[in-house]
């Protein structure tokens, strides 16, 4: 396998991973998007709720507010040794208290949210709450735990988490008359006339849509794909940095197939 980085900041990265096939790179992609832990508003005690929301609408957009997760210092609930009943291993507490006396609406932010553990606070401070009218006020605990993606979409770290095969684009110059017709339907641009022919540039921003190779009537251009190789996408919530997904990810996997052949040597006698 050889992979091949893009584009990489905490937030977004691409890359191109070779020798693999379609099965290994889904399951990398499955796991990314539901079995890499992160931190989530899980429960919510509200004390004082006179503002236009219901408690339990109030605790939804809580619980999708992404927060910042700590590499270390955090367990799984039930890996925890207080049985899931929440502690300072498994839980983090965030706090709300605002109240509006003042003219019109005020609107809570996520950056009202006040973490006691700084680590676990907010990604975003702008991301809205709820509008209070004068008079109205919030007072509440939320507390934050671990979890995955596959129990709840709050515990989603990526954003956005795809593949496609790796582009391939083959222009036969023994046919091609340098028309340009090609390179005017290109919607990504990828298609330049040089020296009376077609050349391709940045072939792995290709969408394999095909529409030069439909409009070509010499029939000179050929799309298709290599299905050994892939160009991955990974966004991250910001809970995580991106790198750290995807690393994770890796070893998720890694373990998942550790297990399947220690099960698998169990059930034929360890031969």
């Amino acid at each position: 396998m050889e992979i091949t980085v893009l584009e990489l900041d905490d937030f977004k990265a691409r890359f191109i991973v070779r020798g693999v096939n379609v099965a290994f790179i889904n399951a990398l992609r499955r796991i990314m998007i539901a079995e890499v832990p992160c931190m989530a508003i899980d429960e919510v005690a509200i004390i004082e709720n006179s503002s236009v929301l219901y408690d339990e609408i109030l605790a939804h957009r809580l619980a999708m507010i992404p927060l910042k997760t700590p590499k270390d210092g955090y367990v799984m609930s039930k890996e925890c040794k207080c049985g899931g009943a929440g502690c300072s291993l498994c839980q983090a507490r965030l706090y709300l208290d605002v109240k509006w006396e003042g003219e019109g609406a005020k609107t809570v932010y996520s950056g009202d949210l006040k973490p006691e553990d700084p680590e676990v606070a907010p990604v975003y401070d702008n991301i809205p709450i709820v509008k209070l009218s004068q008079g109205q006020s919030i007072v509440l605990e939320a507390y934050a735990t671990l979890g995955l993606g596959k129990d709840h979409a709050k515990w989603q770290p990526t954003s956005a988490c795809a593949y496609k095969y790796m582009p391939v684009i083959a222009v036969d110059l023994s046919l091609c008359d340098g028309c340009g017709a090609c390179v005017e339907s290109c919607p990504k641009g990828l298609l330049k006339l040089s020296e009376g022919s077609v050349k391709v540039s940045n072939v792995v921003d290709c969408t394999l849509c095909r529409e030069c190779e439909r409009v070509c009537e010499k029939g000179a251009l050929k799309v298709g794909w290599d299905e050994s190789t892939f160009v991955f996408l990974v966004e991250s919530t910001g809970t995580l940095k991106v790198s750290d997904i995807v690393l994770k990810a890796v070893h998720v996997l890694r373990a998942k197939a550790e297990e399947f052949n220690f099960q698998l040597s169990k059930m034929t006698g360890g031969g």
